[in-house]
């Protein structure tokens, strides 16, 4: 059964921390909480303050998307903020397997962001060392956009690879998840489903974090 990170990008920002105790009750193990700074992406955000202020009030695995210039900068903001993961990108990195390891010796788990125009083949050495691939399955930068279906191809050799390499990463899409194409991703080997406008724009969101995890 896959995980479902409701992306508060999709929230009600006037009630943000009602919008998450929310999705907790009603069956969401993580939270996806994505990072924008108007220079790597085309959008802004929040920073680390939005994290540490719903720390408190959830119990959610916090997934931290980091769609910034400069993640090193910022990592230990990030994990005193209360993150359980940060997720970089690949782009933004100069030099990723150091970034890796900071994320790695401050104690959270890590992952590796690809856009939509990246192949999984870049991470060929250090995809030994991630706790999670995240394939962009639209453009970042922006919520509420529709599911590039072509990139099932790269979650399959994802997939593949994890298999026969005897890896144990986790695979998660970021843009368009929904009940609609939940099963054909979990065929394709997704583990945890992002989804923003599909929860939180739900008329029952109960209904459809249930129908995105299979329940």
């Amino acid at each position: 059964m896959v995980k479902v990170a409701p992306s508060i990008l999709a929230a009600d920002f006037s009630r943000l921390a009602e919008d998450v105790i929310e999705v907790e009750e009603l069956g969401a193990e993580w939270l996806h909480l994505d990072v924008m700074d108007g220079h790597f992406v085309p959008n802004i955000s929040f920073g680390a303050g939005v994290v540490k202020s719903l720390r408190p009030h959830s119990g959610l695995f916090f997934d931290v998307h980091l769609m910034i210039e400069n993640p090193d900068q910022y990592i230990a903001d990030f994990v005193d903020a209360g993150a359980d993961m940060i997720t970089v990108h690949f782009e933004a990195c100069r030099h990723l397997d150091r970034t890796i390891d900071l994320i790695k010796n401050a104690g959270v788990k890590v992952g590796v962001a690809l856009n939509p125009h990246t192949p999984p083949e870049v991470l060929e050495f250090v995809i030994h060392k991630l706790d999670m691939v995240l394939v962009m399955t639209v453009n970042p930068g922006f919520g509420g956009q529709v599911f590039n279906s072509v990139m099932l191809e790269k979650i399959r050799d994802l997939d593949e690879w994890r298999e026969y390499g005897g890896l144990e990463f986790l695979i998660e899409i970021d843009g368009g998840g929904s009940p609609e194409n939940a099963r054909v991703l979990e065929d394709a080997g997704v583990d945890v489903i992002v989804a923003g406008t599909a929860v939180f724009g739900a008329q029952d969101r109960g209904v459809a974090i249930s129908a995105i995890k299979g329940e």
